[in-house]
């Protein structure tokens, strides 16, 4: 098992900064891919970031491209969503998964290829 735990979330104003956080503990050589998604209130689960574990390649969605972006720790098994000019349509419930290889973008957006997943954080960004 692999257990994710986020942290990092909170209220903000449009235009302002956060740092996500989750660190991943359990069976540590499982998965290949971690992720973040959200969810707004009413909306389905939606793709924001992945970067392969090993190497570092990553994907990101159109709606927050030049201003998140996802990172990790190895060593401290930890991974990163940073979150710069957020807007109002950024406020969320955000998840990080985790899951196998995943070599293409249409696939790292299916939250479905994702086998672990944390128990989320609530952005909230004030206009």
């Amino acid at each position: 098992q692999v257990q994710l735990v986020e942290s990092g979330g909170g209220l903000v104003q449009a235009g302002g900064s956060l740092r996500l956080s989750c660190a991943a503990s359990g069976r540590m050589f499982s998965w290949n891919t971690m992720a973040w998604f959200r969810q707004a209130p009413g909306k389905e689960r939606e793709f924001v970031a992945s970067i392969r574990w090993s190497g570092g390649f990553t994907y990101s969605a159109d709606s927050v491209k030049g201003r998140f972006t996802i990172s990790k720790d190895n060593a401290k098994n930890t991974l990163y969503l940073q979150m710069n000019s957020l807007k109002p349509e950024d406020t969320a419930v955000y998840f990080c998964a985790a899951g196998p290889l995943i070599s293409s973008y249409p696939v790292a957006r299916e939250a479905r290829r994702y086998d672990y997943w944390g128990q989320g954080t609530q952005v909230t960004v004030s206009s």
